[in-house]
């Protein structure tokens, strides 16, 4: 078994009007129930979406204080604990579909 990463980028969302989210909330919350079921799910949540409460630290490694980013942010992750690639991007399909735009799927390395 090896555990894989299913995340989006926030800016992958779009725009979409306010109904539009409606029934994603509920269909993304069905495919963590079949996850679970399945035996499969780590951990999934979304994130804070408000880029200017992200914090990062810079490329040195200097943590005298959190900086904020103004670049990309993760919306939201996934991890799951699959045998094979292909069951991980099933379930990368999965959770796709009901949020209604793009996710990547990547491997742990070391797993």
């Amino acid at each position: 078994m090896a555990q894989y990463l299913i995340y989006f980028n926030q800016q992958w969302v779009g725009d979409h009007p306010a109904e539009w989210y409606e029934p994603r909330g509920p269909l993304s919350r069905a495919v963590v129930a079949e996850m679970k079921e399945a035996g499969v799910l780590v951990f999934a949540g979304g994130l804070e979406e408000e880029i200017e409460l992200a914090f990062g630290s810079d490329d040195e490694g200097n943590v005298g204080g959190p900086i904020t980013t103004n670049g990309e942010f993760l919306g939201g992750l996934t991890i799951i604990n699959v045998s094979t690639d292909e069951e991980a991007k099933l379930w990368g399909a999965k959770v796709g579909q009901a949020c209604g735009w793009p996710q990547e799927i990547r491997k742990f390395k070391g797993n």
